[in-house]
């Protein structure tokens, strides 16, 4: 993904929540943040995600889901510990244009169960940055041919057995806890190749990584 289109997004999700905080300003009372007891609950939201190549830029983004729970366990006050168990829907669209295939794209489907453990440091009663490794395991697999004259074509040669079934990388974030409820975005950087070298996938994919920006709301207990 393109520096350009990275810093757009981190502007757009900036804009965002800031303007969450300016509509929920009244509401901003609560001590979520400098609580002691634990608490689980429920996310989800939307996945941006693309694919980091070195030698393709023609890729798009391609926009997917999140889904989870997750337990945020105080160890100090303003500072806690967050695992997740989340499902997330990651992978790119990739355009070609040539003399066989015609213009089309390739839209890489990649569904992972995936396990955040996150620092989370408290800025403020209302406000928090966190950070934290992950580890994914690739759960389906759906690889479409979308040609530009309507077709739509599954590309049977390539499951599950021709990626890297795990996964594992980075995520940081921010997010805004208003009582109950919590909103944020987070930037997930993957460490791992996403095909297999030498096969269809590691020729399709240019040994590429996961990249993923997630919005989420979320309700704790």
């Amino acid at each position: 993904m393109k520096q350009q289109g990275v810093k757009c997004w981190v502007v757009l999700v900036a804009i965002a929540l800031c303007s969450s905080v300016t509509v929920f300003a009244q509401e901003q009372q609560a001590t979520d943040g400098y609580n002691l007891s634990p608490k689980i609950g429920v996310r989800g939201g939307v996945n941006l995600s693309n694919m980091f190549v070195e030698d393709v830029s023609d890729e798009n983004m391609k926009l997917g889901i999140n889904l989870g729970i997750f337990a945020k366990l105080p160890l100090t006050k303003g500072f806690s510990l967050q695992p997740e168990l989340n499902y997330s829907s990651k992978g790119a669209k990739e355009e070609y244009d040539n003399f066989l295939e015609g213009e089309g794209e390739y839209r890489f489907n990649l569904n992972y169960v995936e396990l955040p453990v996150l620092a989370v440091f408290n800025l403020g009663r209302n406000f928090n940055i966190h950070a934290g490794p992950y580890i994914a395991y690739l759960a389906q697999v759906n690889i479409k041919d979308m040609n530009d004259n309507g077709t739509v074509t599954e590309i049977a040669d390539l499951d599950q057995e021709d990626f890297h079934r795990l996964d594992y990388g980075l995520a940081g974030g921010i997010g805004v806890d208003l009582s109950k409820f919590t909103f944020g975005a987070r930037y997930n950087y993957g460490l791992h190749e996403i095909g297999k070298s030498g096969s269809l996938s590691g020729e399709l994919t240019k040994n590429s990584r996961n990249s993923a920006i997630s919005l989420y709301i979320g309700l704790g207990f």
